[in-house]
């Protein structure tokens, strides 16, 4: 599965067409998770159910992604990260289109749950592979390119809502699923690990007598590694406060905007995928680039670009939640998407600055661990806080706050260049 050793820094060839090939991977990853939360009408017509239990749909599949995801990164670490790339994809297309024929509350918890833990593999896999064919100053930007796949999902998903008003909710999964099916056998022929490493010549690695001596990597020396790590673990600290804030704009936006501005599922659905997620593509691409060229001069660099943009989305969130005119809170939401992504641009470049470069995608997994399972409880709340007649308003309100708090703790990550 691997060519032969290059230098570190050397170019790679075909590093490009990974992140191509990949970015439409998480284009249906995050399509396929997200819709269900633009069809709140429709599903909850079809299979009667609590505004609790609408959000434990979107919790159940945080908790099992968040469970899974340390072992899955793990696998990606010990084994072929294209074949695990690949199956993954199979695997939670096909739990898509199954979900299209769940009848019951039952049945459609079981497939979100089955949906988690066949996705849980993908994020770790496919972020280390792009570190690892993109070992230079290409890396944020290359993250970025391909994060703006999985913004394009979230927007995207906001189909799943129009589809369900004009076809039925069943449509849109079977469509993407047989979609993803195809797309996934395409990944079996065409998508490759990356070269080995030079360990002579890296800034990163040991030398290459002290490699051979290395143990294979295991889980639970991974997880010593990781968790006896004091800047690992702040950084933990930092993605549990920003993953609460992102899952429940995420999960709760798409309603709020069709009750407080009295919009049909489907164009509110569209509101606000589109209007907060397009203009993260571009955030992807201007801070995926900022933070490379920031980090040629100082190794905080991706920190830096990261808080600036947390900052700029704070602002955002209060002119979408507060605002009484619709036009004024889309520009709010615009603002949000635009600067939260600098983050997903420079997550995977920082975990390389922070952690044994053996352990990037169990790092990513453990990270997508703690992340998911606090922003899954903090969305199951938001229902059950709904329930009680709190307004989701207030609820945006203190995430903004939380954002804050969050953008100051990642000031105090201090990143080494290097960690072996």
């Amino acid at each position: 599965m691997k060519s032969p050793a290059v230098a570190f820094g050397e170019p790679i060839p075909g590093r490009w067409l990974v992140v191509a090939l990949l970015w439409f991977v998480a284009c249906f990853n995050f399509m396929a998770r997200l819709m269900i939360t633009t069809m709140h009408g429709s599903v909850m017509a079809a299979i009667p159910m609590s505004e609790a239990q609408f959000g434990l749909l979107t919790a159940v599949f945080l908790w099992g992604y968040g469970f899974l995801s340390p072992w899955a990164g793990f696998l990606s670490d010990r084994f072929s990260r294209s074949r695990v790339i690949a199956f993954s994809m199979l695997a939670w297309s096909a739990v898509t289109w199954l979900t299209a024929y769940a009848r019951t509350f039952e049945q459609l918890i079981a497939m979100r749950v089955a949906m988690s833990l066949c996705e849980a593999s993908y994020m770790p896999a496919a972020l280390a592979l792009i570190s690892e064919y993109h070992r230079g100053a290409t890396r944020a930007l290359a993250t970025g390119l391909h994060m703006s796949g999985a913004v394009l999902g979230c927007a995207l998903a906001g189909l799943g809502g129009w589809l369900a008003e004009r076809h039925s909710w069943h449509y849109a999964f079977s469509m993407i699923g047989a979609v993803g099916v195809g797309y996934g056998i395409v990944l079996v022929l065409a998508l490759r690990d990356a070269p080995r490493e030079d360990h002579r010549s890296s800034e990163e690695q040991p030398s290459a007598a002290l490699a051979s001596r290395e143990p294979k990597v295991g889980f639970l020396r991974a997880m010593k590694s990781l968790l006896g790590h004091l800047p690992y673990l702040h950084f933990l600290t930092y993605v549990i406060l920003m993953g609460t804030v992102g899952l429940v704009v995420n999960s709760w936006m798409p309603t709020y905007v069709m009750e407080h501005f009295h919009m049909a599922q489907g164009a509110a659905g569209l509101a606000a995928a589109a209007y907060q997620n397009v203009p993260g593509l571009l955030g992807l691409f201007v801070g995926g680039a900022w933070a490379d060229r920031w980090s040629r001069s100082s190794p905080r660099g991706y920190v830096y670009v990261t808080v600036v943009g947390l900052l700029l989305a704070v602002p955002g969130i209060l002119f979408a939640s507060q605002s009484p005119i619709f036009a004024l809170a889309m520009v709010g939401l615009m603002l949000y998407g635009f600067g939260v992504e600098f983050g997903d641009a420079t997550q995977m470049p920082i975990i390389c600055q922070i952690v044994d470069s053996r352990y990037r995608a169990t790092a990513y997994g453990t990270m997508n661990f703690v992340q998911q399972i606090t922003g899954g409880f903090a969305v199951y709340a938001t229902g059950l806080l709904r329930d009680l007649r709190i307004e989701t308003s207030s609820i945006l309100l203190g995430a903004a706050g939380v954002q804050v708090l969050g953008s100051g703790m990642l000031l105090l990550l201090k990143p080494r260049k290097r960690v072996r």
